[in-house]
């Protein structure tokens, strides 16, 4: 589909899908674990439980059982997909990209696929690009998914990190809207800035021997050993009161910028779709755009930081909880590792509802201490 000369397609959100797994890990197992209590976790960040991906679970597989439910939100199969991006920094393997896993499991045989890496921004950079592709023609209908198998970078003997983190997917069918019919990403603004990287990374085995990655534990040539400080080094490291600063800030700056962008205010929008990381920086984010909480949509209680796969697990639970109508405008607004920081408005032009979106994965746990 070839746009006419000098005119970009408006793009609309027209499938959302999410998977969770089914293991749940509550506040009460990680006091078995760690030295934490469930009072202290929910005080520093209103996280209750997170969910842990099976040992036969991946980003792409996780992936993929999102894409299909936002394929059926969306009236589509697999073969009318143009483009599938993976958004992860939970990659199946260094190469190829989860999204060809994902890409593969779908049915998606003519597609083109690729990954997209910046960490909990990273749903809104893939969301950026796919609508790109959209927007110029180049692809017809694209699939976003968002997933992350966080549970396999965590070190869980450090409590200032396990307690935050949890596996999950969502994923979304971008297609271009037709005139008159609401729909439409606006203004996207995306950040970063690789001098604040110390403060939330995780390194990986193609890190430098030398110098700062030679924490890495990446073997030298020939040795075939292995090196216990690996499995460590490659795990999440934060520096968690700096994250916290500067996450506020950046969230705050890229929302107005955005909302400027788009000749919005604060109070033109109906649902703000923050990264679900910490409840007490989405308040503190909330105040500074003076949001009502009821505005701002939460879920990490049931499912902790799940990164790039964080804002479209909770679109698909809004749209199931049925608290989007067609031409609300919704923000969107991350931070992630990196650093970096990002935020775009989608006037939501509604979607088709399968039947399966509409079960919430089951209640919270009891409250009370195990035995």
């Amino acid at each position: 589909m070839t746009p006419a000369p000098g005119r970009l397609l408006r793009t609309r959100i027209s499938g959302v899908g999410r998977y969770l797994p089914e293991r749940v890990l509550t506040n009460h197992d990680l006091e078995r674990m760690v030295e934490t209590s469930n009072e202290w976790i929910v005080e520093r960040s209103g996280i209750r439980e997170r969910r842990i991906a099976a040992d036969d679970e991946s980003s792409g597989t996780m992936g993929a059982r999102a894409a299909e439910e936002a394929l059926a939100s969306a009236g589509l199969r697999g073969s009318d997909i143009d483009l599938v991006i993976g958004a992860t920094c939970t990659p199946d393997g260094m190469f190829p990209a989860t999204a060809t896993v994902i890409q593969d499991a779908i049915g998606a045989g003519r597609a083109s696929s690729f990954d997209v890496n910046a960490a909990c921004t990273g749903f809104l950079t893939a969301l950026s690009v796919g609508s790109q592709f959209v927007a110029s023609g180049s692809a017809r209908r694209v699939l976003v998914a968002g997933s992350e198998t966080l549970s396999r970078v965590v070190d869980w003997t450090d409590r200032g990190t396990c307690v935050l983190f949890g596996d999950g997917a969502g994923a979304v069918v971008l297609e271009p809207a037709a005139d008159g019919e609401p729909g439409g990403l606006a203004s996207p603004v995306l950040r970063s800035d690789g001098a604040l990287g110390d403060l939330l990374y995780a390194r990986g085995p193609a890190s430098a021997r030398s110098g700062a990655g030679a924490a890495s534990g990446v073997p030298a040539a020939g040795d075939n050993g292995a090196d216990p400080l690996r499995a460590v080094a490659s795990c999440i490291v934060m520096d968690g009161r700096n994250v916290f600063r500067h996450a506020i800030t950046a969230m705050t700056e890229a929302a107005q910028a955005c909302l400027a962008g788009a000749g919005l205010e604060a109070s033109d929008i109906a649902l703000c779709m923050p990264h679900q990381a910490n409840v007490r920086i989405l308040s503190a984010f909330a105040r500074n755009l003076e949001l009502s909480e009821d505005r701002v949509y939460m879920n990490l209680e049931r499912y902790g930081n799940t990164s790039a796969a964080s804002i479209p697990i909770a679109l698909a639970e809004a749209v199931a909880e049925g608290r989007l109508a067609a031409g609300d405008r919704v923000l969107m607004v991350a931070f992630g590792g990196g650093f970096t920081w990002g935020a775009t408005v989608v006037e939501w032009s509604g979607v088709r509802e399968p039947e399966r979106l509409s079960a919430v994965p089951g209640p919270l746990p009891s409250t009370a201490p195990p035995p």
